[in-house]
Formats: structure tokens, C-alpha cells, sequence
């Protein structure tokens, strides 16, 4: 009995030697860990300004030593340039009503300092161009334009799909001549301007049923923002539908008697900028209708002018104007309590 005694007191004594070690190891790590956290964030701190500078350095090391030199020291052998800025909104704004210092700088405002330019008008790095030729990089050009332009309908420009195909602003605007009534295109008109890169596009508008964009009631951004949207087609609403509905209220809906195609995407139908069918339809009707409804009885019959693909004498009314939209004439939804088939 007394051997058990002392047995289970040993085993007893060892086990609080055991935890009073452990103990002590948790202590010692706890003390240890935050004073490695800390010995890190004193070493990062140290490392990022200079990390910072380096880079700072970096791109002074471009243009190092330039200073600004005013705009008359520009224009002396820049004269064709100035007649075309003159007029130009920038100008008005920096030589008339500037906002800051920089502003006041006008050219050099964009242009960055002039002086080593002047010196060696050769060494490309020495100024901020704004053409492909010149060689100073998009997102320069772009990240000097968005020093003043950045917000409102500018906030989606990074990672849209313009700026990820390595677009500048300068591809669309000259910011250096007035060549359009507003918004310092490139081209007379933002249609213009957009069939630059969209000549897809362009030869839709061409076809016999098409958005009225070449007559000029309409532009590309009524429908599209070029500088960023939330969807990949830069779309100024969240859906097609949505931005459809800005013109074609009366199809919004909603309707007591919905066709299901028309509230998925009006494009299920409709090409967006041009067709060679009417109404911009995809398909002619009833051949559109019938990639859809393949029911038994006239849905399905394949027709042609003479009756059907069999021949016949007399044209069949469901292949005379509007076809299958002779009888179901609300074709978007219907708010009849007898409009189930869209027939009134």
C-alpha cells in the first residue's frame, strides 16, 4: 500500500514538473514572438521609405534636374501648336482661371518641366508626350490626364477593357487643338472617334435597318461609356435591358403577361446597331419566332412566300408583314387579362 502510495506520488510530482516546463516554454514563446512581430515592423518601416525613394529617385533620375520655364520659352519654337491651343478649353482655364500653381505652369502643366527639354529636345525623356511616336508610356499619359480628370464618369477607367487593350486618353482626345464641338476628340464627332478602332460597328450602322447613329440623332455614348463601366461591353446601365429601357420606357414593364425572351436581354432578338432585317430583328419572322416555339400546328410549319415549303398559289397571311406578329401584336408582354398569347 505504501509503494502504491509513493508510485502514484511520483507519477503525481513528475506531471507538475511536466506542466511547470510546458508552462514556462509558453511564457518564454509569448515573450519571444511579439518582440520578433516588432523587430519586422521596425525593420519593414525602415525598408519602405527607402523602398519609396528608390523610386522616387527612379523617376526623377527620367527628367532629373528640370525645372519649369514658362509658357512664352514653349511657344517660341512651338508657335503652330499655340494658335491651335488657344481656343481650347485648357487653355482658357490655365492662363485665365487656373486652380493651382501647377495649372499656371500651362503647357508644362502636362508636359512636366521644360528645361531639359530645351536643352536636349532630342532626349525623349526630358517631357510628357501624348503620342504613340514620342514613346512615354500609356500609363503615364493616362495617370497625368487623371490628375485632374479622375472621378464622375472617369472612376471605372482602370481595369476597363480601354485601358487593360493599353488605350491612352490621347488616342481618342487631342488635348492640344479644338477639332470637335466638345470634349477635345480626336475627330469632329465622338461617333467619329469611335469608328477609329469599331469598324465592325461601322458597317453595321450601314445596314438597312440600324440605330440612328449616322443621322446624327444618336451617339456611341448614349448607349456605351468609353472611359468604364461596370460591364464589359461599357454599358452606362447594368444590362442590356436596362439601358434599352432609357429610350423604350414602354417596354420595361412590368406586364401582367410577360415574354420571357424580351425580360432575359432584348439581344435574344435584336442586334444592337444594325440589321438587315427590320426593326433590327435577327432573324426574319416567323423564322425567328420559330427557333423557340416548335409546338404542333402553325408554330412549326416552315413557310415561304407560297404558302409553305411545299408550294403553293396563295401567299400565306403568317408570311405577310409583321408574320407571326399579325395576331400576337404585343409581342413584349401584355397587360390584357386575355393577352396570355400576346394577341392584344
Amino acid at each position: 500500500m505504501i509503494a502504491t502510495t509513493q508510485h502514484r506520488w511520483c507519477i503525481k510530482h513528475e506531471w507538475n514538473v511536466s506542466r511547470h516546463i510546458e508552462r514556462t516554454k509558453k511564457a518564454h514563446t509569448m515573450t519571444i514572438i511579439p518582440t520578433i512581430v516588432l523587430g519586422a515592423a521596425l525593420l519593414l518601416a525602415q525598408l519602405f521609405p527607402l523602398a519609396g525613394m528608390a523610386q522616387a529617385a527612379a523617376a526623377a533620375g527620367e527628367n532629373q534636374g528640370a525645372t519649369y520655364t514658362g509658357e512664352k520659352a514653349c511657344n517660341t519654337c512651338h508657335a503652330l501648336e499655340n494658335k491651335h491651343f488657344g481656343p481650347t478649353q485648357h487653355a482658357r482655364i490655365f492662363r485665365l482661371n487656373p486652380r493651382n500653381e501647377l495649372e499656371r505652369q500651362v503647357c508644362e502643366a502636362c508636359h512636366g518641366p521644360g528645361s531639359n527639354h530645351i536643352k536636349n529636345p532630342a532626349n525623349r525623356d526630358a517631357l510628357i508626350s501624348f503620342t504613340r511616336e514620342w514613346g512615354t508610356p500609356v500609363e503615364k499619359q493616362s495617370d497625368t490626364c487623371m490628375a485632374c480628370h479622375k472621378g464622375g464618369q472617369r472612376m471605372h477607367w482602370s481595369g476597363s477593357i480601354h485601358a487593360t487593350n493599353k488605350l491612352s486618353c490621347s488616342d481618342c482626345h487631342n488635348g492640344m487643338g479644338k477639332f470637335s464641338a466638345n470634349g477635345l476628340l480626336k475627330k469632329a464627332s465622338i461617333t467619329e472617334t469611335c469608328y477609329t478602332c469599331h469598324a465592325q460597328q461601322r458597317a453595321e450602322f450601314r445596314k438597312r435597318s440600324h440605330m440612328p447613329v449616322p443621322e446624327g440623332k444618336m451617339s456611341c455614348v448614349d448607349c456605351h461609356n468609353p472611359h468604364g463601366s461596370t460591364t464589359r461591353p461599357l454599358l452606362k446601365a447594368d444590362t442590356v435591358n436596362e439601358v434599352c429601357y432609357a429610350c423604350h420606357a414602354e417596354r420595361r414593364g412590368p406586364m401582367l403577361w410577360e415574354h420571357a425572351p424580351v425580360r432575359e436581354n432584348c439581344m435574344n432578338c435584336h442586334f444592337p446597331h444594325g440589321s438587315n432585317q427590320a426593326q433590327l430583328l435577327q432573324v426574319a419572322r416567323p423564322f425567328l419566332c420559330q427557333q423557340c416555339h416548335g409546338n404542333t400546328f402553325h408554330p412549326s410549319t416552315m413557310y415561304n412566300a407560297g404558302q409553305s415549303l411545299g408550294g403553293g398559289a396563295v401567299a400565306n397571311s403568317r408570311v405577310l408583314g409583321r408574320s407571326c406578329q399579325n395576331c400576337h401584336s404585343a409581342i413584349h408582354g401584355s397587360n390584357h387579362p386575355a393577352g396570355a398569347r400576346f394577341q392584344r
